[in-house]
């Protein structure tokens, strides 16, 4: 096993030195970034289930998705497709750090969710016409949330904390600061931090319950905007010790500074605008960042009337009327639930590494309400060296990542 040098645990940095996307516009960070710049939609007809029933018919639904590419094909007929995508994105990502697992079991793992195997029950609805002789354990195991990390686990043989944090759409933001404190804390060395969610028709009814869901694109922060689009993918960080990624020599993407995180306390779907505002607040507190250092908002934009106005607000009172460019990658993956703040900390860190902001696509009027610089449409080349990855979801949950440009030293 390394061994690098260790700090004082006070003293200890967190740095991204991996990355694993499986997503709707790319499996792996190179071709998701290339087609998220690029300005790509990945939104298309769902082919995962029937439809005809719904008056809603487009997702962002993963259809270049090969299972049998990271795991064994016994595995991908007892495994569900949600910790499928998470050992994709998991495995992607230690391949990206060069680290070597087999010298490295002491690893945790943690995923965050909004429905973990919800689709995988799906398929196995009418279980009570089913001879219990013929149910085996390892489809049964399969269910459960806690499956999604420790499936990752188990399939790398990796020992240490194994944790799935359910916190709806905020959960991949969840997860990374779990992480974060992790390696801060110096209870870990290497965690894998991020976010799966895989579409599902009970998803799919609820949003339409709700009348949110869009008709053929999603549109954040402009002023036809008609609601989000259900999508699914996995977002898997690797995070370290900033001792550990430099003895291992290895490429930093960027450096995790803190995290803030609130509860609206409020209503069950409709977000609130002051504890967003205070999420964000303790984020950049807790960072020991001044707002005014804020170069770029991955915004949690799912391009709903109510979640566009309450996030455009509290970024107005936490910058004061003075908003960084923010931008929604929603518009061009759709909302992939557990895995969307996990992919928005991965294209945080893309900006930082590129030096470009990718587009919300899509945008055609400006609403009063939240006239920011949403980067229409066009991916922006700019130095970048401090961004934040806001998010929020049902039940209140809000979360924001600080993530900073990799300097050896600063103040």
């Amino acid at each position: 096993m390394i061994k690098p040098p260790r700090e004082a645990n006070n003293k200890r940095r967190v740095v991204v030195t991996g990355l694993g996307v499986v997503s709707s516009l790319g499996i792996g960070w190179e071709e998701f970034w290339k087609n998220l710049i690029a300005g790509k939609s990945g939104i298309s007809r769902i082919e995962a289930f029937d439809t005809s029933n719904y008056d809603r018919h487009y997702g962002g639904e993963v259809k270049s998705f090969d299972a049998s590419k990271f795991i064994s094909k016994r595995k991908e007929k007892i495994l569900g497709r949600t910790s499928q995508m998470a050992i994709a994105a998991g495995k992607l990502a230690l391949r990206d750090c060069g680290i070597d697992v087999k010298k490295n079991k002491n690893m945790s793992v943690i995923i965050g969710t909004t429905v973990g195997e919800l689709r995988h029950l799906e398929n196995y609805h009418d279980l009570r016409r089913i001879n219990s002789q013929k149910l085996y354990n390892d489809m049964i195991s399969a269910f459960p949330s806690s499956s999604l990390s420790s499936n990752l686990a188990v399939e790398l043989g990796l020992n240490g904390f194994n944790e799935v944090i359910a916190t709806a759409c905020a959960a991949g933001n969840y997860a990374i600061a779990r992480g974060f404190d992790l390696i801060k804390s110096g209870r870990a060395e290497f965690v894998l931090s991020g976010g799966a969610d895989s579409l599902s028709r009970v998803v799919y009814t609820g949003f339409s319950r709700l009348y949110s869901i869009a008709s053929e694109k999603c549109q954040p922060f402009d002023k036809n905007r008609e609601g989000m689009i259900p999508g699914e993918g996995a977002g898997v960080l690797f995070l370290e010790s900033l001792e550990s990624a430099l003895f291992r020599k290895v490429k930093i993407y960027a450096e995790i500074l803190g995290f803030g995180l609130s509860c609206d306390a409020h209503h069950m779907t409709i977000p609130f605008s002051e504890r967003i505002a205070e999420a964000i607040s303790k984020s950049l507190i807790n960072s020991n960042i001044a707002p005014k250092q804020v170069n770029y908002i991955s915004a949690h934009g799912t391009g709903t009337k109510e979640n566009d106005k309450a996030e455009c607000l509290a970024f107005k009172k936490v910058f004061q009327g003075v908003i960084p460019a923010a931008s929604s990658i929603k518009s061009m993956l759709g909302h992939t639930m557990g895995a969307a703040a996990a992919l928005e900390a991965i294209t945080c860190c893309l900006a930082i590494d590129q030096g470009v902001i990718p587009p919300t696509v899509n945008y055609t009027n400006i609403d009063p309400e939240c006239n920011i610089d949403c980067v229409p449409n066009k991916a922006r080349k700019v130095k970048l060296d401090l961004v934040i990855n806001n998010s929020q979801a049902f039940g209140g949950n809000n979360a924001c990542l600080v993530i900073r440009k990799f300097q050896q030293e600063f103040s």
